[in-house]
């Protein structure tokens, strides 16, 4: 209560903010009387405009995703005004692009099989398949199946038994198994699950269940999920080719501390409590690595001691997709290689193991000073006997060729400045690669995408997507054909399909944006600054009001997130909203997000700016580059700059109120990991390295704790968390309080009951960010409890 009236006396906190920070007095009375009043809902009404939720539907016809068919063809669907849609089919080989179906007829047809009305713009499914006659088409509405007859004009409900496997996958059928989270095995006939800690497999056609795993205990499961930071019931394996055969491990974390989070309600409260290991640790997930055969079944140990859990590409054994990471079959489920990962990242091993017997055979290694990454682009290619690797060791993100017998390298594959990103499709016959890089065209912006081709023995490179733009590519199954989508983040998509030569063989759309100008939105301003060594370019993007007079002084606010996995702006493709960015701007300000040294997709050097002291956050490439922008702009007010983020973007943005406090003026700090002793052991031993105590009790970790650093706050600071974040746990925000409260220090404090790790888009916290900024840095009081909704309209209270 005392500080709900302390904030009704506003103009007496500006006052002292102003004696506190030395802001000039002029900077702060000057941009109230510009605007002569305090913000209305109106002005909140109009920023909320531009919210993903609000414009995302005015870009129409982009994002096209292939859905590919086994003879080459592919659909896929266009979002139209007033929430119509078509669905578009081409033909690679003809050249040729049109409906896939008669719209109309299909939606006369099911409107007259399922009694309710339907029209052709509106059809009730996004997505669909064809029967093997290649004309009936299979989909899901209503919670049935149908099926559409174009040659009859006539819709059927169709029994499960009725569909083809792929037509009901595709048409969004779901067996009528409720259970666990499955892994289907490659055949589609099997689903892998677990039960009591073992892993068992289901027959989808029968639901017949078989345990395949019988010694699985508490915190020592096979195929159990969870890294501390994340978990599900979901296995993470690997299905061989055949079906037959499973590799997946035995997870030991029986001895790992715990986690505790509790549920806010009436009454008792709930204890969560599950496996979390912290760096220092002296006890941390491990697996021993198993292979399941599912003739018996039986379980075959490799004969190697514990690895570490740990990957090359996530700090987590599954990607983002799930499966088993640094797992790969051989095409005849005969042979497996993988990838052991020490516990700092610093040393991997490719092993081959004999399926049958466990036998290990160490093909190769690396050791690098920092840190290892590979990005999910190595690949066992078992026809030739041969490795594809990924490795920085030249500077840059680069493709090697192995002999798999040997482990010595054959030859480096891609070479010069530049970053392998992805690697789309390997081609064993041929020997050519086709791979996205970034950074290989000079002149361009380095985050852009490209598609390109390169031989095994690194001849034959070609640019098959030459358009200066961002390109998302989807490759056919055979690799015969492209669909390219290339953009900016100030340019609308346009949609092409290419041949594997790169050649332009047909335009499939270009975007339509005339809806979104309309509503007056205006594209961000890419920019190029020098980074703190004052040589290094950095790249980012500026949000301004649409209403911008170069006349008048705006407060610059960051948006950022420091990595050290990704950086503060995104992919560089276009996108009508990036999280609040310009509605913040909306209410006038001008926003920035910019990508400092230590985030990836550069070389490796940029990438390990910061490795081991993460408690530099890219601050100083964010100070030098606002400091930089306001030079060239005088409307840039940079003695009133402020900076929020999110999860690392909290941690860094907190760090940037203590450690620059004479810069940063007002800062929102939201679900911080700010001391990364308590945060996951996989994070902070990659990129802060493994904890070291020194003889005098001090350790490498210390100055990277934000709470070590909160006596130096003047400026004013919002924090907030989620009392269920499973993923940074709250303590973490509680530790930087208690330090504020023993400094004596003001500050605000959110903390969302029985949320999880992602708050940070809800209405209510974007609401009270905006007030934060509006009310401490624009010098002007908010809307009294403005709610932000779905609808662009103002509503309060």
């Amino acid at each position: 209560m005392e500080r709900t009236k302390m904030r009704t006396g506003r103009a007496g906190i500006i006052l002292s903010a102003v004696l506190i920070f030395g802001w000039p007095v002029q900077a702060i009375a000057g941009n109230a009387g510009e605007s002569g009043r305090a913000l209305t809902a109106a002005d909140y009404a109009r920023a909320e405009k531009f919210l993903g939720a609000n414009t995302a539907s005015l870009v129409l016809r982009a994002g096209v995703r292939p859905n590919w068919l086994p003879d080459e063809r592919f659909w896929y669907r266009n979002a139209l005004a007033g929430n119509a849609s078509e669905f578009i089919l081409v033909d690679p080989r003809e050249n040729t692009r049109g409906p896939a179906f008669d719209h109309a007829a299909l939606a006369a047809a099911l409107s007259k099989a399922s009694g309710k009305a339907f029209d052709g713009a509106h059809l009730p499914f996004a997505a669909f398949a064809f029967f093997p006659d290649g004309r009936t088409i299979s989909f899901q509405a209503e919670g049935r199946t149908w099926a559409f007859d174009p040659k009859t004009k006539t819709c059927r409900e169709v029994e499960g038994g009725g569909v083809p496997a792929a037509a009901a996958a595709a048409a969004g059928d779901r067996p009528p198994f409720r259970g666990a989270p499955e892994s289907p095995s490659p055949d589609g006939r099997l689903a892998a699950f677990i039960r009591n800690d073992n892993l068992w497999v289901r027959d989808v056609a029968t639901n017949a269940e078989r345990q395949l795993t019988t010694d699985g205990a508490k915190d020592f499961g096979y195929a159990t999920d969870n890294a501390g930071w994340t978990r599900s019931d979901r296995p993470v394996l690997a299905w061989s080719p055949d079906s037959k055969k499973i590799a997946t491990f035995q997870q030991d974390q029986r001895e790992v501390g715990e986690m505790y989070l509790v549920e806010t309600r009436v009454g008792h409260p709930v204890l969560q409590a599950w496996k979390y290991p912290l760096p220092g640790d002296e006890v941390v997930t491990t697996i021993q690595r198993v292979v399941i055969h599912l003739d018996g079944p039986r379980v075959v140990r490799l004969k190697m001691p514990p690895d570490q859990h740990r990957s090359t590409s996530t700090d987590d054994i599954k990607s983002r997709g799930g499966q088993f990471e640094d797992v790969q079959w051989s095409p005849d489920g005969k042979r497996l290689v993988f990838v052991s990962t020490s516990r700092d990242h610093k040393h991997e091993i490719l092993r081959e193991a004999d399926p049958e017997t466990g036998e290990i055979r160490d093909v190769f290694e690396e050791k690098v000073e920092t840190f290892f990454e590979s990005g999910g682009n190595w690949r066992f290619l078992a026809g030739s006997n041969e490795i594809l690797w990924f490795s920085e060791r030249d500077g840059w993100g680069q493709l090697y060729l192995y002999d798999l017998k040997t482990g010595e390298v054959k030859n480096q594959v891609t070479a010069g400045e530049g970053f392998v990103s992805r690697v789309l499709r390997v081609d064993e016959t041929s020997r050519v690669i086709h791979f996205l890089g970034m950074g290989k065209e000079k002149g361009r912006d380095p985050y852009f995408r490209h598609l390109y081709r390169v031989g095994f023995d690194g001849r034959g490179a070609a640019l098959l997507t030459p358009e200066d733009a961002d390109h998302e590519v989807a490759l056919s199954p055979s690799g015969r054909y492209v669909v390219d989508s290339y953009s900016r983040p100030d340019v609308p998509p346009v949609a092409v399909l290419r041949d594997a030569s790169g050649q332009l063989l047909l335009t499939l759309e270009n975007a339509d944006i005339s809806s979104l100008l309309a509503a007056g939105w205006k594209p961000p301003i890419p920019f190029t600054i020098k980074a703190r060594d004052g040589l290094t370019d950095l790249y980012g993007l500026m949000f301004r009001p649409t209403d911008f007079d170069p006349a008048k002084k705006y407060p610059i606010v960051n948006n950022i997130y420091p990595g050290p996995q990704s950086g503060s702006v995104g992919s560089r493709s276009f996108t009508a909203a990036r999280g609040d960015t310009q509605a913040l701007a909306e209410l006038g300000f001008v926003v920035i997000q910019l990508d400092g040294m230590g985030t990836p997709n550069r070389s490796k050097k940029f990438h390990e700016a910061y490795y081991g002291n993460m408690g530099d956050n890219t601050l100083p490439d964010q100070v030098a580059g606002m400091k930089e922008l306001a030079e060239r702009h005088p409307w840039i007010d940079i003695d009133r700059a402020g900076i929020y983020g999110h999860s690392g973007g909290g941690f860094a943005a907190c760090g940037a109120m203590f450690r620059y406090p004479d810069f940063f003026k007002v800062g929102v700090s939201q679900a911080g990991n700010h001391d990364n002793r308590g945060y996951e052991d996989d994070w902070g031993e990659k990129w802060q390295g493994l904890l070291v105590r020194h003889p005098d009790g001090t350790t490498n970790y210390d100055d990277q704790a934000n709470q070590n650093h909160a006596k130096n706050l003047k400026g004013k600071l919002l924090l907030a968390h989620g009392t269920m974040d499973g993923n940074v746990p709250p303590y973490l925000t509680l530790l930087v309080v208690d330090a504020l409260i023993r400094a004596n220090k003001d500050f605000d404090l959110i903390l969302f009951p029985n949320r999880g790790h992602g708050f940070g888009s809800e209405p209510y916290m974007m609401r009270r960010r905006w007030d934060h900024f509006v009310r401490h840095l624009l010098g002007v009081e908010p809307p009294k409890e403005y709610e932000i909704t779905a609808s662009a309209g103002p509503r309060q209270r």
